[in-house]
């Protein structure tokens, strides 16, 4: 079985699955810390990796940048595939100097001026939320990890670069503490095929301070968000 954006038979692909943002850190996950993985999707060279972590079959799937893309790969991991629950792994900007760069935040809920609920699904609310159950065992796994984890609602643009950021808004009218973009579409599409989502953001540059991290950083930052999101996928 095939779809038009994945070209994996129907057991290839995992019933938890990961899903950075980036191809390539998909390939990271994989050949880091899963072990006799293999290459499942390179279809438009959005990576997908099955392989067992600590026994337990996971896959890590790319979303691709923005609510369409994840909107795409997202909803056919659930409806054509079986995948039951994802979680996201990515960046976000901060919007309260609170958070410092290289923290860890569980995404509560997904605020969105984007109308990819709505015409998807005819979905009108602006902020969807995540899976408490795959959060309660995030948060668990952090504690006996010792990892710091912030919770909140993030901001799901679908624009990065913006001729006037109203950040400030978001933040005082919709608890907004952060900003990416791809929670939105993953957690609209959990909804309406009856599965099940999380997110797991780390900050990697804050809109208040203008602080930024380098590649190298976001890297060795983003090992503990990936550590976090495996411990978690085998207790799911």
């Amino acid at each position: 079985m095939a779809t038009p954006h994945i070209e994996a038979n129907k057991g290839d692909i995992a019933k938890v699955v990961l899903m950075p943002g980036d191809p390539l850190r998909a390939k990271f996950i994989a050949e880091t810390f899963l072990e006799n993985y293999k290459l499942v999707n390179t279809v438009r060279n959005m990576y997908g990796y099955t392989g067992t972590y600590k026994g337990q079959p996971v896959t890590v799937f790319a979303s691709g940048m923005g609510c369409p893309s994840m909107g795409i790969y997202s909803y056919e991991l659930f409806k054509f595939y079986d995948v039951d629950k994802i979680i996201r792994i990515g960046s976000a900007g901060a919007y309260t100097k609170d958070l410092d760069l290289y923290s860890l935040v569980l995404v509560t809920g997904s605020y969105s001026e984007s109308t990819y609920a709505k015409v998807q699904g005819n979905e009108t609310r602006n902020i969807i939320y995540s899976n408490p159950e795959i959060n309660n065992i995030i948060e668990n796994k952090a504690n006996q990890l010792g990892i710091k984890l912030n919770k909140g609602i993030v901001d799901c643009s679908d624009v990065f670069y913006k001729e006037e950021d109203k950040y400030i808004d978001l933040y005082n009218n919709y608890n907004c503490i952060a900003v990416e973009m791809e929670t939105f579409a993953l957690f609209h599409n959990a909804n309406v095929t009856g599965k099940k989502a999380a997110a797991i953001v780390t900050i990697s540059d804050n809109l208040v301070t203008h602080e930024e991290t380098t590649s190298e950083e976001r890297q060795n930052s983003f090992t503990e968000m990936i550590k976090l999101a495996l411990e978690s996928a085998i207790e799911l």
